[in-house]
C-alpha cells in the first residue's frame, strides 16, 4: 500500500468527494494536509462579499489534519496568506511514499519546495493553469523561466484537460511525466438528485416570478470582472429572444452594476448565493448555462461540470479552461470568442432557435461529463505514483 500525502490550501467542495474516493482505494493510503480552515467554519469570502460555510460534508471519509497557519491575513487571496511553519515536520511524520501538491504559489509551498528532500518522497503536482489568454514581453519571458524552474522540482505532473496539458508542455514538463487526471465533480451526487432537483426548480422559478413558459439562461457564480456577467447581460438585452428569461445566481462586486443595467427589463432575475446542497436545483431551473469568462484565471470552470450533470446545454468563451474538453460546438453547446458580446448574442439566439435541439444538447452534456469522474482522476494519479516510485 502506497502512502500519499496531499497538500492543499483548504477544504474544497470539489476535492473532498475525490479524497473520499481515494481513501476507498485498497492500494493507497492518503492523508490530506490543509493549510487553512476556510469552508468548514464561517468566514468571509472576499469575492462573494459575504460569510460562507459550505453545507455539505468536507472532512468525512478520509484522513486529514490541519497545519497551523500563522499568516496575519489568512487566505488564498495573496501570496502570504498561507504560512505554515510546521508543514514539513507534519508531512515528514506521516512518512509518505510520495507527496501530491495541489497548489504552489504561496509562501508555505515555496518553503516546502526548497526544503523537502524529494529523495525521501518524490513530489507530484496537479494543476489546472492554461495559456488561452497569452502574454508576451520581458515579464512573460521571466515568468516562464521561473515556472519551468518550479516544475523541475516535480517528478510528475497531473493535467486536468487539454489546455492544461499544453501549459505544462510550454513550461518544459516532459510528456513522459504527464498523466491525465481530469477535473471532476461529484457526478453521482448530482445524478442522484436530478429528479428531485427538477421538482424543486419548478417551485423555485415560481417563487422568483419567472413565467412558466419561459426558457431560462443561467449565470451561476461570483459577480466579478473576470467572469464577465456584464457581457452576458448586454448580449441578452441585444438578442432577439422570445419567452426567454435571464437568471443571475450569486453575489459579488458587480452586483449593483448588474442590477442597475438590468433595471426595467422584466425578463431578468436575480437570486442570492446558493450553497452546495441547492446547486442541483439551481441548474435544473435553467435551459442553458453560460460562462462568458475573459481571463487566464478561469482555469477550468467546474460549474460547467455540475451543470452538465443536470443535462444542461452550455455556452462558454474561448478563455474557459474546460472548453476544449467539455464543450463540443453543435453537440452540447456553443463556444464564442471571449469578450465578444455580439458573438455571444448570436450564440444565445442560435441556442434558442431550435428547442428540440437544445434539449438534445443537454442529453449530450450528460454523456460527455460522465467520462470526467473521480475514477478517471484517480487512474491518472495511480499511474503517476507508479511512475515516480519506480523511478526513485
Amino acid at each position: 500500500m502506497k502512502k500519499l500525502a496531499i497538500i492543499t490550501s483548504h477544504p474544497i467542495q470539489y476535492y473532498a468527494p475525490w479524497f473520499r474516493h481515494l481513501a476507498e482505494n485498497k492500494d493507497l493510503h492518503i492523508k490530506v494536509f490543509y493549510l487553512w480552515n476556510f469552508g468548514v467554519s464561517q468566514q468571509l469570502d472576499t469575492d462573494f462579499k459575504q460569510v460562507i460555510q459550505w453545507d455539505i460534508p468536507l472532512l468525512d471519509g478520509y484522513d486529514y489534519e490541519f497545519v497551523t497557519n500563522t499568516s496575519y491575513d489568512a487566505g488564498t487571496h495573496h501570496f502570504w496568506g498561507l504560512q505554515n511553519p510546521s508543514l514539513i515536520r507534519q508531512v515528514s511524520s506521516y512518512n509518505p511514499d510520495a507527496v501530491l501538491l495541489m497548489i504552489y504559489n504561496y509562501a508555505s509551498i515555496y518553503r516546502f519546495l526548497l526544503e523537502w528532500d524529494s529523495r525521501k518522497a518524490p513530489l507530484i503536482f496537479r494543476g489546472d493553469s492554461h495559456r488561452l489568454l497569452t502574454s508576451t514581453g520581458a515579464k512573460a519571458f521571466i515568468c516562464r523561466l521561473f515556472i519551468k524552474h518550479i516544475y523541475h522540482r516535480f517528478a510528475a505532473c497531473l493535467y486536468v484537460g487539454k489546455a492544461n496539458y499544453e501549459y505544462f508542455r510550454y513550461h518544459g514538463v516532459k510528456d513522459e511525466s504527464l498523466f491525465f487526471s481530469p477535473h471532476a465533480v461529484d457526478n453521482e451526487r448530482f445524478f442522484a438528485q436530478a429528479e428531485v432537483a427538477h421538482q424543486q426548480a419548478a417551485v423555485w422559478k415560481q417563487e422568483l416570478g419567472i413565467p412558466q413558459n419561459h426558457g431560462v439562461i443561467l449565470f451561476a457564480g461570483k459577480f466579478e470582472v473576470k467572469k464577465r456577467p456584464l457581457d452576458l447581460l448586454q448580449a441578452f438585452l441585444q438578442a432577439n429572444l422570445v419567452d426567454v428569461s435571464l437568471l443571475f445566481v450569486g453575489a459579488g462586486h458587480l452586483e449593483e452594476e448588474l442590477k442597475s443595467q438590468a433595471a426595467g427589463n422584466r425578463n431578468i432575475y436575480f437570486a442570492p448565493f446558493q450553497n452546495q446542497s441547492f446547486m442541483p436545483r439551481t441548474y435544473a431551473a435553467a435551459d442553458l448555462v453560460v460562462l462568458p469568462s475573459y481571463s487566464s484565471s478561469e482555469t477550468w470552470g467546474l460549474v460547467i461540470n455540475e451543470a452538465m450533470c443536470l443535462r444542461r446545454p452550455i455556452i462558454t468563451s474561448t478563455h474557459v479552461g474546460c472548453t476544449q474538453d467539455l464543450v463540443r460546438a453543435g453537440e452540447n453547446g456553443v463556444i464564442f470568442p471571449a469578450g465578444n458580446v455580439l458573438a455571444l448574442k448570436s450564440c444565445l439566439e442560435e441556442s434558442f432557435s431550435n428547442k428540440q435541439r437544445l434539449q438534445q444538447w443537454g442529453e449530450n452534456s450528460h454523456r460527455i461529463v460522465s467520462e470526467y469522474n473521480y475514477t478517471q482522476a484517480t487512474a491518472g494519479l495511480i499511474q503517476a505514483l507508479d511512475y515516480v516510485v519506480k523511478r526513485e
